[in-house]
């Protein structure tokens, strides 16, 4: 009879330790995801978006430096505001997409909270890997309850030297700082 008391002090004590939430896995929702990106030009910027190949992500929202980003991009299926920019792009001076047709985002650090989240990485472009640091948010979609976490948007922003992945093509006529606007939707893995 004491054993059995005492077992329940014990799982008593143990069940009001709180629990923190461990970090959780999601699934990308491709369909409403976007990796967009600008680039200054003679005239009007060349604006586009790149197709996501796959994407393993992991967020944490009480703890977001537990969280991970994995994510590879097709390049070689870029769209661009033109023709010929896109043309341009796939070329082997800009994106070398014939030898290169990925480029591959990993997260290295997560800091910030989810209102003001810094995600510092490396970005793997024409088979050169360089630091890249994004900045953004992680928001509970649309009409989700205050503690639904199922449904999350990571939104990102940051910038990258084309000429330090070796993209200096069409230098004359194109800025060499592109901006990367990142809009994922995902949803928690089984849920």
């Amino acid at each position: 009879m004491k054993a059995v008391g005492t077992l329940g002090v014990v799982l008593a004590l143990i069940s009001a330790v709180p629990v923190w939430a461990a970090p959780e896995r999601y699934l990308l929702q491709a369909e409403a995801s976007r990796v967009a990106f600008s680039a200054p030009s003679d005239g009007q910027p060349i604006t586009g978006t790149f197709p996501i190949r796959s994407a393993s992500v992991v967020i944490d929202v009480e703890k977001p430096a537990r969280s991970q980003i994995d994510v590879t991009l097709n390049v070689a299926g870029v769209k661009a505001s033109s023709l010929l920019a896109a043309e341009a792009m796939r070329g082997e001076s800009v994106l070398a997409t014939r030898r290169f047709p990925e480029a591959r985002f990993v997260s290295e650090s997560v800091r910030g909270d989810p209102s003001a989240v810094e995600v510092g990485g490396q970005l793997t472009l024409r088979g050169v890997t360089r630091p890249v640091v994004l900045r953004g948010r992680i928001l509970r979609q649309s009409g989700a309850a205050e503690d639904d976490f199922s449904r999350l948007t990571v939104a990102l922003r940051g910038q990258v030297s084309r000429s330090a992945f070796g993209a200096d093509g069409w230098a004359g006529m194109v800025g060499d700082v592109i901006t990367l606007d990142i809009l994922a939707r995902i949803q928690r893995a089984g849920g």
